[in-house]
Parts: C-alpha cells; structure tokens; sequence
C-alpha cells in the first residue's frame, strides 16, 4: 500500500512536469517558432525582447490556457459520466448537453438568418447561444432524471435527445444559405484560439466551479462504483447526488462547448487513460489525475494542432479513436 502511494506520488509530480513543460513548449509552436528558454524568458523577464514578449503573452497565452482549462474539465466531466452511467464509452456529451449546444448554435447562425432576426440578437453571441441551449436540455434531463430510478432510461433519454435535437439541426443546415451553414461547420470544427479577455475569465470562473464541484462529489462517485443499490444502502441520496453530477457535468463540458466547439474523444478516452496509468478506481486518485492528464493531452493536441495547421477536433478524433477501439477489444478494459 506504502509503494502504491510512493507510485502515485511519483506519477502526479511527474505529469506535472510534463504538462508545465509541454505548457512552455506549445508558447513556442506557431508560424514563430519561438525557443522553450525565450518563452521563459518572456514570461519573467519584463525588458527582454518586445516582439517575443508580444507573441507569447498577447497572442499564444491564452489559447494555452484555454487548452489546459478544457482538457481538465473534458476530462472530468467524462469520468463522472462513466462511473455514474457504469458504462466505459459515455462521455461528456451523453447527456445530450453538445447536442444542446448545437442547437444553439444552429438557431443562432443558421435559424436567425431565415427569420431577419440576425441584426437583433447578435449581441447574445455564438457562446451565449451555446449555453442556453445546453442549459434547456440539462434542464428537460434533470427533470425527468428526478421521476426514474433507473440510470439506464436517463441515458437513452439523454441518447433520444441528442437525435432529435440533430435532426432539427439538420433541418436547418438544409434550409441556410452557404455562408450560414460554412460558419456553422467552422464551429463544429472546434478552436481553442476564440477565447478572450472577458470570455476567458467567464471560462475559467465556470471550470474551477465545476471542478470544485466534481471534488466535492468523489465520495458519492466512490459509492457508485458498487452501483445505486449498494449507493443507497450507504445512506446516499441517489436522485440528489446524480442532479449535483449532471450540474458538475453541464458547467465543464457546457462551458468548454460554449466557447471552443464541441471537442470530441477528449472526455471520452481520458478517463481509461488515467485508471490504466494509475492501475486504480478510487476517485480520491482519478479526480486530481484526470484534471492534470487531461490537461496535458489537450496541449500535446494544440501543439499538433498548430503544428499542422488542423482543426483540433481533427487532432482530438485522431488520438482519441485508437484509444476507444483498444478500449473495445480489451473487456477488462470495461470495469470501471
């Protein structure tokens, strides 16, 4: 037990290190390439080169922050989703909240348009559109979610939502003009690079609160991994604790989709990532490891990122599917 800690206590401070490293090393990736040590150097040192200072701090800062801020909750908030769903391929979104999203979305760019109403409610903006649609999905699935018992039916609740809810979109993709439809597609696409000043302070005011709430929940998530009846045996209040999750779940991947696009496989694989290198269930450990695991894939993905002029949806999918078929063909793979 001793060895196990000293392990884990290894392997956090390792992946610390990493990410702080991979931090500084993605500062530095862009049609610039800029040093690991002159982006050091910019960060810390006030008189060192103008032009430098400018890239890294007003230019690349933020979207690296944005980057760490996103994997940590997509993370989180797909881990919470597994275990309270006891099923090893639900995500972030199974509750339906990117479909949500996108439907927001969808009425913004594409349904305004159609109805003249593009000049007058431009203000609300793709994010505020983004979040009012996750918000009356989570709503409509919370409460249902409080008449069932069974978990299972809220899922394919969440499952029958979300096609709906692409059906409608389609609908409008089909009847928007190409410039509608080509702003519509860019966000789907997902960017990390959108984020800024007032937008960024909002990001990280939402994702430090649905963090807090996610560590709050770790004894109720422990619970459920003997399942609802055991749960219940324990004293928990299920119905209670699974409203606390999807509110937990909605301010992580709500936000993230909000204002970078809905970025897929991140939430998803993640979490199998971290119980393999951990080799443990115990939330106590997958909580913190996951904020920083996920973290550091979604820098390495923005590094790729820039470093191939891709949209990081394309980067995510392209890590995160090799992930989900090992996950697949592996059924130890699947007790979680």
């Amino acid at each position: 037990m001793r060895f196990g800690k000293i392990n884990n206590t290894i392997l956090f401070i390792g992946l610390i290190t990493i990410t702080l490293f991979l931090f500084l090393v993605d500062l530095g990736v862009g049609s610039v390439a800029i040093p690991v040590s002159e982006v050091w150097h910019s960060l810390f040192d006030e008189d060192y080169d103008s032009v430098i200072r400018s890239i890294v701090i007003d230019i690349r800062l933020n979207k690296a922050i944005v980057a760490l801020l996103c994997g940590s909750a997509l993370s989180v908030s797909g881990l919470q989703m597994q275990t309270l769903f006891k099923n090893p391929l639900a995500g972030p979104y199974v509750l339906g909240i990117s479909s949500g999203a996108s439907l927001g979305v969808a009425l913004f760019i594409l349904g305004m348009p159609l109805f003249g109403l593009s000049s007058a409610l431009f203000s609300i903006g793709l994010a505020g559109a983004a979040w009012i649609g996750s918000a009356m999905i989570l709503i409509i699935i919370s409460i249902v979610s409080y008449r069932l018992k069974d978990i299972m039916v809220v899922l394919i609740l969440g499952m029958m939502f979300s096609s709906g809810v692409s059906a409608i979109v389609q609908i409008l993709q089909y009847l928007s003009d190409d410039e509608a439809l080509k702003s519509y597609v860019i966000w789907t696409m997902g960017s990390l690079g959108d984020v800024q000043g007032p937008e960024l302070v909002i990001l990280t005011a939402a994702v430090v609160s649905g963090l807090i709430l996610a560590v709050l929940a770790i004894k109720p998530l422990n619970q459920l991994l003997l399942g609802e009846e055991y749960a219940i045996t324990m004293g928990m209040n299920v119905r209670r604790s699974r409203s606390f999750l999807f509110l937990s779940t909605t301010l992580l991947a709500g936000t993230v989709t909000a204002f970078c696009g809905p970025i897929g496989f991140i939430g998803m694989a993640i979490p199998h990532v971290t119980r393999n290198l951990f080799s443990n269930s115990d939330h106590r450990i997958l909580v913190p490891a996951n904020i920083l695991t996920g973290a550091l894939i979604l820098i390495i993905c923005d590094i790729f990122s820039k470093a191939f002029l891709l949209p990081i949806n394309a980067i995510t999918a392209l890590l995160g599917i090799p992930v989900i078929i090992v996950i697949v063909l592996r059924n130890k793979t699947f007790s979680i």
